[in-house]
């Protein structure tokens, strides 16, 4: 039996989905990918503070300490922001450590620098977790582009802004009282700029761009629209037409090769792959030249839905691991 030492950076709701899920399945994945996993540190700002069912000597707030870590395997990375996640993350791959992330922010400007860095320490890269939460769409992307090249993308990116739409519509009230109903089920934050104002969506659609066309559009150039002037009236007028309005953010590739991305409001009727996404769900319709359209829908954020599908990235990265190709 192998045993492997993983680090979790971050050890708020994502971090914390994370310890449990390895610590509930320990035996599980011992018995299906025949290595023991043992969270060996937890980066957090207060080692002070308890944590219910961590012991204390996990917990540590010197990113040295990890990198000291013996054998160790991989770093979950569950913090906010560009930096100092990136530096982590980089300097955890030149230890030769895979590195698995769900932040969007920092992987939509520095992901491809850590794959390309990754690639050459011989470490995978996870980022499922980035985009549409526990949607599988990144796994389902790098199957198909085996084959199929991917030509459009449409996506409902953010379970916040989707939750406010349906609300709206289905319960009759208005944006700010949809948004306060959001905020007290804990689907929106105190400042919820990032999610009703698109820059949330266009962050993870710059993702997709990336993995789908092997490039970006420039930032300045993708037109992104938030939610937040849509009126009740408007909804409701839609509504009695058969439309609903979905905040969607699409991505698409020319045959010059230029890429064209922007996101925002848009009407759609019940004949688009996205008329039926409501609530905190997320989904991402992909056009593809042998396959067609394939939509992939599910919940797009929470503790467990991120986390789980993290620790399927390294699930992924150890059965690879353990394929013997025969001679």
């Amino acid at each position: 039996m192998t045993a492997v030492k993983v680090a979790i950076l971050g050890f708020g709701t994502v971090g914390e989905g994370i310890f449990n899920i390895l610590k509930e399945k320990r035996k599980q994945l011992k018995e299906t990918l025949g290595v023991d996993i043992e969270v060996a540190k937890i980066l957090v700002h207060n080692v002070s503070k308890e944590r219910e069912g961590v012991d204390a000597s996990l917990l540590t707030n010197r990113f040295e300490d990890i990198l000291a870590l013996p054998q160790l395997d991989v770093v979950f990375e569950a913090i906010v922001g560009e930096e100092p996640a990136y530096g982590y993350l980089d300097a955890a791959i030149e230890k030769g450590a895979h590195v698995i992330t769900a932040n969007k922010v920092m992987f939509a400007k520095f992901g491809q620098a850590l794959q390309e860095k990754a690639k050459k320490y011989g470490v995978q890269v996870g980022f499922e977790a980035t985009t549409a939460g526990g949607v599988p769409v990144i796994k389902t992307m790098e199957t198909i582009l085996r084959v199929n090249d991917v030509l459009h993308i449409q996506g409902i990116l953010n379970g916040t802004s989707n939750y406010i739409l349906t609300q709206m519509r289905t319960e009759g009230i208005s944006f700010e009282t949809a948004l306060k109903n959001a905020q007290d089920l804990g689907y929106a934050e105190a400042d919820p700029y990032n999610d009703i104002s698109g820059q949330d969506a266009f962050k993870k659609l710059m993702i997709l761009s990336a993995l789908a066309f092997g490039k970006q559009p420039n930032w300045e150039d993708v037109k992104v629209v938030g939610i937040s002037e849509i009126t009740l009236e408007q909804v409701q007028q839609a509504d009695a037409n058969g439309q609903r309005y979905r905040h969607i953010a699409e991505v698409s590739i020319d045959e010059n090769g230029k890429i064209h991305a922007e996101i925002g409001p848009q009407l759609v009727d019940a004949a688009h792959p996205l008329y039926a996404i409501d609530g905190v769900d997320n989904a991402v319709a992909l056009d593809t030249n042998y396959i067609g359209k394939i939509t992939l829908v599910g919940p797009g954020a929470g503790m467990y839905p991120t986390a789980s599908v993290m620790v399927e990235d390294y699930a992924s990265m150890l059965s690879k691991q353990s394929v013997v190709v025969p001679v």
